[in-house]
């Protein structure tokens, strides 16, 4: 029984380097209450350790000893030790683990490197068929090994801590002050530029100095390649090394198959093929696998090369046994071959042939294409009136002086030349550039001249005596010059040579759209003779004397001297330039234009001296206006010589680029309408 006076044992808790303990300070004794495992002692190895702690769990535990796990004899001292020599134990097995994981990884990085020699065997090497393939293969693993044995050494490694992060723009060192002296640099430069231009001397030195930087980066540059390409000499050649082993290995491959299986020597082709087939499966084994792989390809690819052998020779006995029948196959699959390939030619033809239609042709709208000429017709007629108005607007001039070029344009050079400029173009996108060509084309001057002149003037002296004297005075002159410039000679000033070529694609073309400015008539049929014709005059007075000028150019081919007389300096559509010069030799000066619809219907028409189609007091003379395709635009302007009733009989300029008397019946739907001429 416990004495009740005996008083409690004095009992203290204290904090070790193998965790809590709690001391009797009456009887003495100390007892590890905390769970935390002891350190382990890195002054001995692991195995010492190990067998310490097993030493000290073996002094801990006895055989009698109750249950580790039952509460009332739980042992925290005993269970730590546990705890230590496991760990050990299992840091021991994780080191041992790791080893036999290196060397697996070694021997599978050993067993995937590329062979450089094949191993032969005394047999192969004692068979004289194949002795030259096998000195191929020494000869070329020779090589390999001389090539990586050429190598550089690589340099001994260093151990490598973490490394601190580094922002991803980050490169790798740079000296401190190169920022700076870039600036500099830049700086220094952009000064010299701004005052160089004032110094040739300062210009020259420093146009000097750039290119001796330049040269000098230059420089720097090659060397670093040079040397790049000198460090990896030998890897390239080690690459061209191992592809020739690779071939002079396949080869062997191949030869020895064919020397072991004679039966595979069936025809070339045949050889041709297996020879093929061998060489890439080895190839294919060899980066694989190495030689061992190789090997088993290479018997493999012989066994399949062998089946195909006694295929093909099945394939010949059907062959000789049904020869008609594979010759009819042949032949039909020759004339399919055939029949193809001239479908193919014809295919090709015909889309060169459009693609050569739709490269030379005008890519614009249609409309667009009229509009824009219209608007610069009527630029053109301004001017003119502004000519014609000269002295009204500038009067008081004694004497007007013209020296006048023709006003006019070769419509298709307008348009040839704004394609090849703007390709597609509308008459918003083109407004600019035809202002621009305009103003190039055509240069108005008017010069001012004061002449002094004399003229005798009567007078009578103080007696009463008359006398003549010379009394001088201003005679002011005015010189109006227009010069013009045909857009042929102002293409080579405004087009590259690229644009230049397609212009002159598009005119020697005329855009594949010859009459779209109304150019004349595609109609080649002759001219007709009209000597039993009856005609029945009208109302109007005629020009029969215009009517017999303009029959005698009947046989012209080509338009000349019309267009030429005109203005133009090459041909153009003629017919309109026909008509003026008709008018102009039957005295004339009007109506004078180049195209039917932008100048001449807007002539007539301004003036009220138009009629429809269904007028019919027309008079010889008069011009007569056809809409080819019903556009509303007109396309081709001939001269009336009169009608019988129920037709009207014409002479026309550039109706098949000739001169030639035609005839349309009056309800002629193409016949746009009648220009009026007044001869009173």
């Amino acid at each position: 029984m416990k004495d009740p006076m005996k008083p409690r044992d004095k009992i203290t808790q204290k904090m070790s380097r193998d965790g809590l303990t709690e001391q009797n300070q009456t009887t003495g004794e100390s007892e590890l209450i905390s769970k935390r495992i002891q350190d382990a002692d890195f002054q001995k190895t692991p195995e010492q350790q190990a067998a310490q702690d097993a030493a000290q769990l073996q002094g801990a535990v006895s055989p009698s000893s109750p249950l580790p796990h039952a509460p009332e004899h739980f042992s925290k001292p005993q269970d730590a030790a546990a705890e230590r020599v496991m760990e050990h134990i299992g840091a021991g097995q994780t080191r041992k683990a790791s080893k036999k994981a290196v060397r697996r990884a070694q021997e599978a990085a050993a067993s995937k490197a590329q062979p450089s020699r094949l191993q032969f065997t005394d047999e192969e090497r004692a068979t004289p068929e194949l002795e030259k393939y096998i000195k191929k293969s020494d000869k070329a693993a020779d090589r390999l090994d001389a090539a990586r044995a050429a190598f550089p050494p690589k340099k001994k490694s260093r151990l490598q801590f973490d490394k601190q992060e580094t922002p991803p723009s980050f490169e790798g060192k740079r000296n401190p002050l190169s920022r700076p002296a870039q600036e500099a640099g830049i700086f220094v430069h952009n000064k010299i530029h701004s005052v160089e231009k004032d110094n040739s001397g300062v210009e020259g030195a420093h146009k000097s100095e750039e290119a001796a930087e330049r040269m000098g980066k230059y420089g720097v540059r090659k060397v670093k390649e040079g040397y790049r390409s000198h460090k990896l000499k030998p890897y390239r050649k080690a690459a061209q090394a191992e592809k020739a082993a690779a071939k002079a290995n396949a080869s062997f491959y191949y030869y020895k198959a064919l020397h072991d299986n004679p039966q595979l020597r069936s025809n070339p082709l045949s050889r041709f093929m297996q020879k093929q087939k061998i060489k890439r499966e080895y190839a294919k084994a060899a980066r694989k696998g190495g030689a061992a792989t190789a090997k088993k390809a290479a018997e493999s690819t012989r066994k399949a090369a062998k089946k195909a052998a006694e295929e093909t020779r099945k394939a010949a006995l059907f062959v000789a046994r049904h020869p008609v029948g594979v010759l009819i196959a042949i032949a039909a699959l020759l004339l399919f071959i055939i029949i193809f390939a001239g479908l193919s030619s014809c295919s090709s033809m015909f889309s060169g042939a459009v693609n050569g239609v739709v490269g030379t042709s005008y890519t614009s709208e249609d409309s667009d294409l009229v509009a824009v000429e219209n608007n610069y017709a009527a630029m053109e007629n301004e001017l003119q009136a502004e000519i014609d108005n000269i002295e009204s607007t500038h009067p008081g001039y004694d004497e007007y002086h013209y020296d006048l070029d023709a006003i006019g344009h070769n419509p298709h050079e307008l348009a040839s030349y704004l394609t090849a400029l703007l390709q597609s173009y509308t008459p918003q996108s083109a407004q600019a550039e035809i202002e621009r060509i305009f103003d190039m084309q055509y240069t108005l001057t008017l010069t001012e001249e004061v002449e002094v002149r004399y003229r005798t003037e009567t007078r009578t002296d103080s007696e009463g005596n008359s006398y003549t004297v010379e009394v001088p005075y201003n005679y002011y002159i005015l010189n109006v010059k227009l010069e013009t410039r045909p857009i042929t000679s102002l293409a080579p000033e405004l087009l590259n040579d690229e644009q230049l070529e397609m212009f002159r694609v598009y005119m020697e073309t005329s855009g594949n759209k010859p009459l779209i400015f109304g150019g004349g008539s595609p109609d080649g049929s002759p001219s007709e003779d009209i000597s039993g014709v009856q005609f029945v005059n009208g109302t109007r007075p005629g020009n029969t004397a215009l009517v017999d000028l303009a029959k005698q150019q009947v046989g012209n081919v080509g338009g000349y001297p019309y267009w030429s007389w005109y203005g133009f300096n090459s041909r153009v559509e003629w017919c309109a330039c026909f008509v003026s010069w008709c008018y102009n030799q039957a005295g004339a000066s009007e109506p004078r234009f180049s195209g039917c619809q932008s100048q001449g219907v807007p002539w007539f028409q301004s003036r009220g001296q138009w009629g429809a189609r269904d007028y019919e007091n027309i008079a010889p003379g008069d011009a007569i206006f056809f809409d080819w395709d019903l556009d509303g635009s007109a396309d081709h302007v001939g001269i009336v010589i009169g009608t019988d009733g129920s037709r009207v009989y014409t002479v026309e300029g550039n109706s098949g680029d000739a001169c030639k008397i035609k005839s349309y019946a009056r309800t002629y739907e193409c016949i746009k309408g009648y220009g009026l001429m007044n001869w009173d």
